[in-house]
């Protein structure tokens, strides 16, 4: 019956196709090794202790070749953490700040816990579970974050063919309610500011007037502020890399590189900035707002000593720098300004990120929009003040 399958032991080895069966002694005894070659060219073998489970592993290979279904056997000692660090270094190309993200996630909230088993070994069950412990402790938006590397890695496993098909299936995740657009009220950011370091101060309305994100604001030299024509150019911005380490690197995409009118009153408070700090006629090069040694700022250390403390000093416990640009977009909504231009400004590459993110109504937006309305598609009404029973009415 073995011979019918198409393997036959002849001076301790039997061969066919891509595939072959050697027979070695070892201080154990005998074994059989399978060697076969894989779609890529590359060679992997298998050894067992008996001569029936070799050719029963060869045929069963032989068939999933056939199929297109075929698995490269190493899959069977590839551990989660040694496939995550494979797929880490995957894609050279890939952001310092999403490796770092993504490495961080890995070594932090998925390995500890299944880095060490086999892939091969993985099932829903597993991801389930680690999807349920999460949810117990981490915000969903976090949890989908989590689930979403876990994934991404296990269907590289799939990609380089070290597994057919991924555990993560049919896995529920938590939902996610849309995140509240905190508004910071203009009486809030005189406040807010008032509270910060002077040296820091105008970060906050480069963020509120700007709607600038707080790497971008980091990462702006003293050659990229134009006073006389009144502009601000981003061109740069603040990251973490591998390690927690910061360094400079452009904008994530072609439509964060752009240049932004600014205000009169903004010009005139960078202009005291400038001279305050001694930065007036200062190397372009030089960072509006820096560190002791005159680099890059870093966040964590820059929300510890300088943000936190004035959030606290100013009664705005829990707000996020970033609130700051929701503030600036949402105002961009409630003035009036095109979605175009509000895209631009903000360094949008897809304008309904735009609309999905800082177009939420607000009481005060509602009630505009509502006289907006009156005014133009019941115009007598609105102005006698009479009420309307409706198109049928008297």
């Amino acid at each position: 019956m073995l011979s019918e399958m198409g393997c036959m032991f002849l001076d301790g080895t039997s061969q066919g196709g891509a595939m072959s069966i050697h027979q070695r002694s070892t201080q154990k005894g005998k074994v059989y090794e399978v060697r076969l070659r894989g779609p890529d060219g590359r060679e992997v073998s298998r050894t067992f202790r008996t001569k029936r489970e070799a050719v029963e592993y060869e045929a069963a290979q032989r068939t999933a070749k056939a199929r297109g279904a075929w698995v490269d056997p190493r899959g069977a000692n590839v551990s989660l953490a040694e496939l995550s660090m494979e797929w880490l270094q995957s894609n050279p190309a890939k952001r310092q700040s999403t490796l770092a993200r993504d490495e961080s996630a890995l070594r932090v909230h998925v390995l500890p816990a299944l880095g060490q088993r086999k892939i091969g070994s993985l099932t829903p069950g597993d991801i389930r579970a680690l999807v349920t412990d999460w949810s117990l402790r981490m915000a969903p938006r976090t949890v989908r974050r989590m689930y979403g590397t876990v994934r991404a890695v296990l269907n590289y496993g799939v990609e380089t063919d070290l597994i057919l098909r991924s555990p993560c299936r049919g896995i529920r995740l938590p939902a996610v309610e849309p995140a509240a657009v905190r508004i910071v009220e203009p009486r809030d950011l005189i406040r807010l500011a008032d509270s910060m370091p002077e040296e820091f101060a105008p970060m906050v309305w480069l963020g509120a007037v700007l709607g600038l994100r707080w790497g971008e604001v980091a990462g702006l030299r003293v050659g990229r502020i134009d006073l006389l024509r009144r502009t601000v150019t981003v061109a740069e911005q603040v990251t973490r890399g591998m390690g927690g380490v910061g360094f400079v690197s452009p904008p994530k995409s072609a439509a964060g590189h752009r240049t932004l009118t600014i205000p009169v009153a903004l010009a005139n408070l960078l202009s005291i900035h400038l001279a305050h700090r001694g930065l007036t006629g200062a190397e372009p090069d030089a960072f509006l707002f820096a560190n002791a040694d005159g680099g890059p700022l870093d966040y964590s250390n820059w929300r510890r000593r300088v943000w936190l403390p004035a959030v606290e000093s100013a009664d705005l416990t829990g707000l996020g720098f970033h609130d700051l640009r929701r503030t600036n977009a949402t105002a961009m909504v409630l003035d009036g300004v095109d979605v175009k231009t509000a895209q631009a400004r903000l360094g949008h590459s897809d304008p309904r990120l735009t609309l999905a993110i800082y177009a939420q109504a607000t009481a005060e937006g509602d009630r505009s929009a509502a006289q907006k309305l009156g005014a133009r598609l019941m115009p007598s009404t609105t102005d006698s003040g009479s009420a309307v029973a409706g198109p049928e009415g008297s």
